[in-house]
């Protein structure tokens, strides 16, 4: 066994990976060595054990902290606990009447953590460089960021576009004269906690930022631990950790001194159609659609047919809520969408409707000669989404559809999904991200679109949509897009997808520790739960 310094790794941590290395002791054991750890613990400091290690960094150009806050830097806005945009940076912002000029107004009181200020020229060398870096950071509509003076900026747009907004509320400002080639394992920001240590495959450390312009966190020192979901549990049964993520098959379970807190989400789960007719094929030769899944009847079946109820207790351990869309309860969300589901009779008419069924009497109904039979993958290794399959089988097989589960390799899935089902999952707070899935124009471009959906009516809602200069006007759009009472995107419409489930995000979380009012999490990268870290606090 190595032996890693102490200087390294803090003691409490050492004894979290000791405990983890040694057979099980007694429930009374893991009690009392949690007691003393919880005596011995600085009430200014915190252990998390709160998800997987960014491997790329800390760099906000190239993506960090677009799920969740990236905790180092500062962002232009933010959205508070129930999603309302409000001001971080900023003190203002205005959108020009054509929607392509957006200005900023800077606080004239924000120091980096190694004492510059930062003006409107870090703003523009951020957005410039996230542009450059052609990353996860989509900024290709930006066409130029020009600093009017010293806390004003314009950022000019080549086409309207309301989800900018996001945008602005995500993307963690850099300092120009710091962002080096080791920003990313060094970064410097304003936010309100600055990295004190990094043992990779390990933990991070990190400590508060003397110079933040906010709230000050209660928390002097926050440590991450990279540990996976059982070592997580274990850990939080030892009293080592004072918040774990856990699977939801861990949430029956009681732990000595803390409590469950199941988070809502749009950490969604559902299965993607093949929309057009087989015969196709991408550029790399790759076979393009599918006969079945191409058959509106077939997707609405499903889409009725499924009990999403069911799968939340019975997979997710009542640890979730069904999903309809892929933003369910954000505010461009349609209720309308939430269609009736879980009902056989109905999405048996639907088939039958639509010209299938069974002439030979082998329970799978038929078409024109095509039986209703297709292949839904799954990424193999993922046991939510291999369970979700195989439920989702044999409920679609009581409506006379052959449903054969696969689990593959990504990278297999890469090649595949363009002529077959996958059960993906999304779920951004950026409404941004319903157009890249939906849209015509992403059709087969990466993950996006890999079933080649497109509705002109659906793209002129979206195209609505990003052109509005109003929020509110934006969502009324993206809810059309959804479902307009006659048509759209949802299982209620064209049903390119079968939503399946929000998946909870789950914690252990000291009975002794508030951590605030969440709001809803987005998908699980990311350390979503430390978004309003300046709200956490001892109870007692």
């Amino acid at each position: 066994m190595t032996i890693v310094p102490t200087k390294s790794i803090p003691r409490q941590i050492l004894l979290t990976a000791l405990l983890l290395l040694l057979p099980a002791c007694s429930a009374g054991t893991h009690n009392e060595d949690g007691a003393a750890a919880e005596a011995a613990k600085p009430q200014d400091e915190l252990i998390l054990a709160v998800g997987g290690e960014p491997e790329g960094g800390f760099d906000p150009t190239t993506g960090w902290g677009r799920y969740g806050s990236p905790l180092f830097q500062s962002t232009l806005l933010k959205r508070d606990s129930g999603m309302a945009i409000v001001n971080d940076l900023a003190t203002k912002y205005a959108v020009s009447g054509d929607g392509r000029i957006w200005t900023v107004d800077l606080r004239g009181d924000v120091r980096f953590s190694d004492g510059e200020p930062l003006t409107s020229a870090d703003v523009v060398y951020t957005f410039e460089t996230a542009k450059a870096s052609s990353s996860v950071v989509d900024l290709t509509n930006l066409q130029a960021a020009e600093a009017v003076d010293a806390d004003t900026v314009e950022l000019k747009l080549a086409q309207p576009q309301s989800t900018f907004v996001d945008v602005l509320a995500t993307l963690g400002i850099v300092p120009k004269h710091a962002h080096g080639s080791d920003y990313a394992e060094h970064p410097i920001g304003s936010g309100p906690y600055m990295l004190l240590q990094w043992d990779k495959g390990q933990q991070l450390i990190v400590e508060r930022n003397a110079k933040y312009y906010g709230e000050q966190p209660k928390f002097a020192k926050l440590t991450f631990l990279f540990l996976g979901e059982d070592a997580a549990f274990a850990a939080a049964k030892a009293g080592s950790v004072d918040v774990a993520y856990i699977p939801s098959a861990f949430s029956k379970e009681q732990v000595a001194g803390m409590r469950l807190e199941s988070l809502q989400s749009v950490d969604n789960r559902g299965i993607m159609f093949p929309y057009v007719p087989a015969g196709g094929a991408t550029k790399d030769g790759y076979p393009i659609g599918n006969d079945v899944t191409a058959d509106l009847a077939i997707r609405q079946a499903i889409n009725v047919g499924i009990d999403r109820d069911a799968l939340v207790e019975g997979i997710l351990e009542g640890q979730g809520t069904p999903a309809y869309t892929i933003g369910d309860k954000l505010p461009w969300w349609n209720p309308d969408t939430a269609i009736a589901d879980g009902d056989t009779a109905k999405a048996k008419r639907i088939l039958a409707d639509g010209g299938w069924k069974d002439e030979d009497g082998d329970g799978i109904v038929e078409k024109n000669g095509t039986k209703a039979q297709f292949t839904l993958l799954y990424p193999a290794g993922d046991v939510t989404r291999q369970s979700l399959a195989i439920a989702s089988a044999d409920m679609t097989l009581q409506l006379g559809i052959d449903v054969m589960v696969e689990g593959k390799s990504w990278d297999e899935i890469g090649k595949l999904m363009y002529s077959n089902a996958v059960l993906f999952g999304w779920g951004s707070l950026d409404p941004l991200e319903m157009y890249n899935v939906y849209s015509s124009q992403y059709a087969g471009v990466d993950y996006f679109n890999p079933g080649y959906y497109g509705s002109a009516k659906v793209d002129g809602y979206m195209e609505q949509a990003l052109a509005a200069v109003d929020e509110d006007q934006a969502n009324a759009f993206w809810k059309k897009a959804q479902w307009d009472g006659a048509t759209g995107m949802s299982g209620a419409g064209d049903a390119p997808w079968a939503w399946l489930v929000n998946v909870n995000h789950l914690y252990l979380v000291d009975e002794k520790l508030d951590i605030g009012k969440q709001p809803i999490h987005p998908h699980g990268h990311g350390w979503p739960i430390t978004s309003n870290i300046e709200q956490w606090a001892w109870t007692e």
